[in-house]
């Protein structure tokens, strides 16, 4: 089992990889114990004093003008847990919610929370005995914190709602009897710090991260297969035309491709056939697919500086005074998704495009709908009539969250993020365009089955189209797709394309 070890240091994208498959051993450094105990101590210095705190001694949003007595100060914050506890929808994924407490730790780590150590090591306790709060996915407008999908991760604290325990679905109570496990009783402060913040949009971020990394690279993969069997030119690739451009996005992923197709005899077969250029979804595929690069690699920035930040409030100063401010807004990753979601909706575009390529066949090699008789079969028509419709369903989700902002709270949240919804389309998006590319990919091996079985591909596509080869039957002729498209839909999911071709050469 991996551990991780929560403190105030930074982490990158694949310390996190681990949530996402199974548990994790969580254990929090001494030097963030010291952080969350000094910051607790402070905060009591100021309640003692009778400081006025937001969401401490007054109510919440439009209702922070009134005072809270002291004696009602942990009925407040129980309160507000079970309030907020207002989602709706199917659950985020096991791997999403470890990730959404491991983000809670981030910050409570970083000593400005002015949480109890306690509540800190309750939630290390949960992640510890695999169990893990039962978040529904909507209801989040991502400001002020994700409320409503932290409040659930609150019910599950205090021993409410629901939980899964070791990945089964259950009441809360039930999941910690059988853990071994007590519920926690909030003190002040508390259950503010538990809601507030961008800890369910970070983790939707990361999962995304994740994902597009395979993906980006896997399209490059894809697009070379689909370059040799069209008898597209390599050359356009080369990286004398590309050094002229300063796009390090556009440059990698030109690489990756030249270098996919070394050694194809397809590619050499039709050196001296007159055609002067290819359509842009295979001749710019530098230019489309870099440009998806670049927007992740900027986007990965923002997200992980998000991710390395303390997002609470009210925060616990240094130097003990107790401030309001925003940093429970999803903006920053409001915004990086939102331009995610167009740049992997791109990736779908020009996939469908080259898919409909293949599909007027190539005059004396390949029918038309790459079909074995044409007319009596369709072929693979219809496929490409399913990624035309999933690249076109991506185009409407990619239309910008960020942008649609409803006010809330009365107008005291008068401009929200809506990052998780930002974070959702994403996630849709990534799973259109990855059966989208597993079409093209099905397609593309067709083409060079029933055209090309007697040219030796590249040693890169060669073995990619030796796996398609052993779960497609090209030579049947029609047949049920459906099965096909969703084997080679995993196969991408699980990363088996992209590690066959980082055996043999190693992808930017």
């Amino acid at each position: 089992m991996d551990t991780l070890t929560i403190s105030s240091r930074s982490y990158r994208l694949k310390d996190f990889s681990p949530l996402f498959k199974d548990m994790v051993k969580i254990r929090l450094a001494n030097s963030s114990k010291l952080k969350i105990k000094r910051s607790r101590n402070r905060l009591n210095n100021s309640i003692n004093k009778g400081i006025t705190i937001y969401g401490v001694n007054t109510g919440f949003g439009k209702l922070s003008e009134i005072q809270i007595e002291k004696t009602d100060q942990e009925l407040l914050q129980l309160n507000l847990i079970r309030s907020h506890a207002t989602g709706i929808g199917k659950p985020l994924s096991i791997g999403i919610c470890r990730t959404i407490m491991v983000l809670k730790l981030l910050t409570y780590a970083k000593g400005f929370s002015g949480i109890r150590l306690d509540l800190a090591e309750k939630i290390i306790q949960f992640l510890n005995k695999d169990v893990i709060p039962y978040i529904p996915e909507k209801g989040s407008v991502g400001a002020s914190g994700d409320l409503a999908p932290l409040a659930h991760l609150g019910l599950a604290l205090i021993g409410e709602g629901f939980s899964f325990y070791k990945g089964k679905k259950m009441k809360t109570i039930t999941a910690l009897d059988k853990a071994k496990i007590k519920a926690i009783s909030l003190k002040a402060k508390e259950g503010i710090s538990i809601i507030n913040g961008t800890h369910v949009s970070s983790a939707i971020a990361i999962s995304t991260l994740l994902n597009g990394e395979n993906l980006i690279k896997t399209a490059d993969i894809i697009g070379a297969v689909s370059v040799e069997n069209s008898l597209s030119s390599r050359n356009v690739f080369h990286s004398d035309v590309h050094k002229l451009k300063e796009h390090k996005g556009q440059r990698d992923s030109a690489k990756n491709i030249y270098r996919i197709l070394s050694g194809s005899k397809i590619v050499g077969s039709h050196k001296n056939c007159g055609k002067v250029q290819d359509p842009y979804s295979f001749r710019c595929i530098p230019h489309i697919h870099g440009a998806c690069r670049d927007t992740y690699n900027s986007a990965k920035e923002i997200i992980l500086n998000e991710i390395n930040s303390v997002s609470d409030n009210p925060l616990v100063l240094s130097s003990g005074d107790v401030l309001s401010s925003g940093h429970f807004h999803g903006e920053h990753l409001a915004q990086s998704m939102d331009s995610l979601s167009i740049s992997f909706a791109e990736l779908g575009a020009v996939s469908e495009r080259r898919t409909y390529y293949f599909m007027k066949g190539i005059p004396g090699i390949v029918s038309p709908f790459v079909t074995i008789k044409p007319g009596l079969e369709s072929g693979y028509m219809m496929a490409h009539v399913t990624a035309s419709a999933l690249a076109s369903e991506n185009k409407t989700l990619a239309h910008p969250a960020s942008i649609d902002s409803l006010p809330t709270s009365g107008g005291q949240e008068d401009l929200v993020s809506m990052a998780p919804w930002a974070g959702y389309k994403l996630i849709n998006i990534q799973k259109n365009l990855t059966i989208i590319l597993a079409i093209e990919l099905l397609v593309a091996s067709a083409v060079n089955s029933l055209g090309f079985s007697k040219v030796k591909p590249a040693r890169a596509t060669g073995t990619i189209l030796e796996l398609m080869g052993k779960i497609c039957d090209f030579n049947a002729g029609d047949r049920i797709l459906k099965t096909e498209i969703d084997l080679i839909t995993d196969k991408i999911t699980e990363k088996e394309i992209l590690s066959k071709i980082q055996t043999i050469l190693r992808l930017e």
